[in-house]
C-alpha cells in the first residue's frame, strides 16, 4: 500500500539564539496495518510519519531510531531537546480498511553538521539471508524469503540512506567464525561492513473471527554486521515482527512478485528494512569512512571511493600509514600511524578517484593499502 504523504511547509522562521538554524513545521500522515493491536498500529504510523518528515526535509534520518522508544500511542503531544526533531503534535488517529492513519504536525530544526555531511559514505555488502528452520517455509514455500528480502535492504540502502552505498547481494557464505574469510570477501567487493544474519521465525497463527479464518504470521530477524578490515563482529541486533498473512494455506507465494510485496505481510517487511536502515545510521553514520591508496602513480594516488560516495573535486584527505607485526603472545596485530601527508581531490570517477600529493617530497613513502581520512 502507498504511503499517503501530504508534506507542506507551514511556518518558516530564524531562530533568534541561532540565527543560521532554520525551523519548519511540517504535516504528515502516516499508517500501518492493524495487527496485533491499536496501540502498536498507532506508534508505527507515527514512525512512519516522523521518518517521512525527516527524509523530505534532509534532517538527519539516523537521529530518528534513538526516538522511537520514546513513542506513546496515548500521547498527543512530544517534546524534544538537543534534537533536530522538537516538537509532534499528533492531530488525528484514525482505523480505516484495518489500516491506521495517524495526522501529526512535526517541527524540524535540520542540522547542517550531522554526521553523513561529514563523513564520505560507507560501503555495505549484504550478504544471504538463510531459514534456520526451512519447514517454517512451508506454507506458502516461501523458502527464498531470506534471498529476496536481502535485496529488498540492498535496495533500501541504495536509494533511502544517506550514509551508506550498498555494493549489491553475494552467496558467499558469512561465518563470524572465520573473519580472515570475511576480510578476503570484503576486499574482494569493495565493501567496509558486511550484513549477515538469518530468519528465526516464520511460524503462523490462525484464528477465527466473524466465522472467517484469519492467519497472523511472524517474522524474527537476528542481524549481524561485520567489519571488513577485520573480519569481525562489530554490530548485532534482533528483530520481531507480526503481520497478516492473507494467501490462502495452500497456495504457493512469489516472494519476488509485486503481489506478495503489497500484501499487509510484504508491507511489514519492507517497514522492518526500514528500521534496519535507520538502526544502521544511528550506529553507523557518525563512524569514520577511511578510503584506501589502491595505486600510485608519481605524485598521484588512487583511491577506492569516488562520486557515488560523496567525494569531491578539492576535498583534503590525510594519510595514515598502516602496518602489521606479531605481538608476544605470537598474535598479528595491525596498526595505523599518522603521517605528515596530506592530498587533494583531483579527478572524480564513479567508484574512484585520483588525488594529488601536496608534499612531494614524501610520496615515496605512500604505499598500497595505506588509509585517508577526509579533512573537515
Amino acid at each position: 500500500m502507498k504511503k499517503f504523504l501530504t508534506i507542506f511547509i507551514l511556518i518558516l522562521t530564524v531562530m533568534a539564539e541561532a540565527p543560521s538554524a532554520m525551523a519548519a513545521w511540517y504535516e504528515v500522515t502516516g499508517t500501518s496495518y492493524v495487527v496485533s493491536s491499536q496501540k502498536k498500529a498507532s506508534v508505527q504510523a507515527l514512525e512512519d510519519a516522523i521518518y517521512q518528515a525527516v527524509s523530505f526535509s534532509g534532517a538527519d534520518i539516523g537521529s530518528i531510531s534513538p526516538l522511537f522508544p520514546l513513542l506513546d500511542s496515548d500521547k498527543s503531544e512530544f517534546q524534544f531537546t538537543n534534537h533536530e526533531i522538537r516538537y509532534i503534535l499528533v492531530e488525528k488517529r484514525e482505523i480505516k480498511n484495518n489500516v491506521m492513519y495517524v495526522h501529526a504536525k512535526i517541527d524540524i530544526y535540520p542540522s547542517a553538521t550531522t554526521c553523513h555531511m561529514n563523513e564520505y559514505k560507507k560501503t555495505f555488502l549484504i550478504s544471504n539471508i538463510d531459514l534456520e528452520s526451512p519447514q517454517q517455509a512451508v506454507m506458502g514455500q516461501i523458502y527464498d524469503l531470506g534471498d529476496d528480502f536481502a535485496r529488498v535492504i540492498d535496495k533500501q540502502l541504495s536509494q533511502e540512506s544517506h550514509s551508506f552505498v550498498s555494493v549489491g547481494t553475494t552467496n558467499y557464505v558469512i561465518d563470524k567464525n572465520h573473519p580472515s574469510r570475511i576480510k578476503m570477501i570484503a576486499e574482494d567487493k569493495g565493501a567496509q561492513y558486511i550484513i549477515g544474519g538469518k530468519i528465526t521465525d516464520v511460524t503462523a497463527t490462525i484464528s477465527s473471527s466473524a466465522g472467517k479464518e484469519v492467519i497472523n504470521r511472524e517474522f524474527a530477524l537476528e542481524m549481524h554486521i561485520f567489519d571488513g578490515k577485520t573480519g569481525n563482529e562489530v554490530y548485532k541486533q534482533n528483530y520481531r515482527e507480526i503481520a497478516q498473512w492473507p494467501f490462502p494455506k495452500t497456495s504457493q507465494i512469489d516472494t519476488r512478485s509485486a503481489r506478495f510485496w503489497a500484501s499487509a505481510y510484504g508491507e511489514m517487511l519492507l517497514r522492518l528494512s526500514r528500521k534496519i536502515m535507520l538502526d544502521l545510521e544511528s550506529e553507523f553514520s557518525c563512524k569514520i569512512t577511511l578510503p584506501e591508496v589502491v595505486a600510485k602513480f608519481g605524485n598521484k594516488i588512487t583511491m577506492n571511493l569516488g562520486r557515488l560516495h560523496g567525494v569531491k573535486t578539492g576535498d583534503k584527505l590525510q594519510l595514515w600509514h598502516t602496518g602489521s607485526f606479531i605481538d608476544q603472545h605470537g598474535i598479528p596485530r595491525n596498526k595505523v600511524t599518522k603521517s605528515n601527508i596530506t592530498l587533494t581531490v583531483s579527478r572524480i570517477y564513479e567508484k574512484e578517484a585520483e588525488l594529488t600529493i601536496d608534499q612531494d617530497e614524501l610520496a615515496d613513502s605512500i604505499q598500497i593499502g595505506d588509509v585517508m581520512q577526509k579533512q573537515n
